[in-house]
């Protein structure tokens, strides 16, 4: 199993979230996210919150090893076409280490506020993504095109120079059984879910479905989980840790739980039930102030469910 830490910009500052991000890297962590809003999605939405895309360009200098992405981008928030200039730009700053994480977008409050069309629907937002990331595949694989479509038109388009990566991996957010698994399954390189292993393996069952529909070959889908963990040393302790973050920065209420906590022991405990289903990535969510305690076991998390 790989390992990521996702960092939510709410309510922090920028010498907290460097240090922190840099102590992640130390500490092992395979791949480095951070979220992507205009203004705070847990709790006063006019608490202080950091821009996404910046924030990857300044760690990408500071980083040398780990992957970089966004969990996930709001597709709403830009043009297919800027976010693949986005993206290659930060694939050759840190050396070819981008991923590119997207999603529908969801938060109603951030597109009001600077005037982002947030379309009709939910369904209508997804399929403005299918298209997006049709268009964002085309320019980052150096196709030069004109597109006339129901959400966006192209004339000409071109984006150069290419990444570095021979294909950058695109990572795509959420559960839709009908139009967000589709979607993974026609594009994505990595899914990523959230929910419990017996979740994950009924809407995973769907996309291999959906795989099979398009002639994908489902294998080539890395799938990822994004977790609450808490290490300490016992579960009470770690549910009491876990209290402080909930009091301060308020998950969505689908998202508020401790999913993996406890002993190093007892977390990979956790985590083998996921491996089990099909998961090979455990993305773990830290906030200000960071649990650099956490993150200091999991080389051990490692080792006991490599055993």
């Amino acid at each position: 199993m790989r390992f990521g830490a996702a960092f939510w910009l709410n309510r922090t500052t920028w010498p907290a979230l460097r240090d922190a991000v840099l102590a992640a890297e130390r500490a092992g962590f395979d791949s480095i996210w951070v979220d992507d809003h205009l203004l705070t999605d847990e709790g006063p939405w006019d608490d202080p919150k950091f821009e996404g895309w910046t924030t990857l360009a300044a760690l990408a200098p500071l980083t040398g090893r780990a992957t970089l992405g966004l969990l996930v981008g709001a597709n709403t928030l830009r043009n297919p076409g800027l976010t693949a200039k986005i993206v290659t730009t930060l694939d050759h700053v840190s050396g070819g280490r981008a991923i590119l994480g997207l999603g529908a977008g969801w938060f109603r409050r951030e597109h009001e506020a600077f005037g982002f069309d947030f379309g009709a629907s939910m369904g209508e937002r997804l399929d403005r993504l299918e298209e997006a990331i049709g268009l964002v595949r085309r320019l980052l694989a150096g196709e030069r095109f004109n597109h006339a479509g129901r959400f966006y038109s192209f004339d000409d388009a071109l984006a150069s120079p290419r990444p570095l990566q021979a294909r950058l991996p695109i990572l795509i957010g959420g559960s839709g059984r009908t139009k967000t698994l589709r979607t993974v399954a026609r594009h994505a390189d990595i899914w990523n879910a959230y929910g419990t292993p017996a979740v994950i393996a009924e809407a995973d069952a769907v996309l291999r479905e959906h795989c099979a529909a398009v002639g994908r070959d489902e294998r080539g889908i890395e799938r990822s989980v994004t977790q609450n963990v808490v290490i300490r040393e016992s579960r009470a302790a770690a549910e009491s840790a876990y209290e402080l973050v909930r009091r301060a920065h308020h998950p969505q209420p689908d998202e508020d739980l401790l999913d993996a906590g406890g002993t190093a022991e007892e977390v990979a405990e956790t985590l083998r039930a996921y491996v089990e289903v099909g998961v090979g990535h455990s993305i773990w969510i830290f906030c200000d102030p960071f649990d650099l305690e956490t993150m200091s076991h999991l080389a051990e998390v490692r080792t006991r469910l490599a055993t």
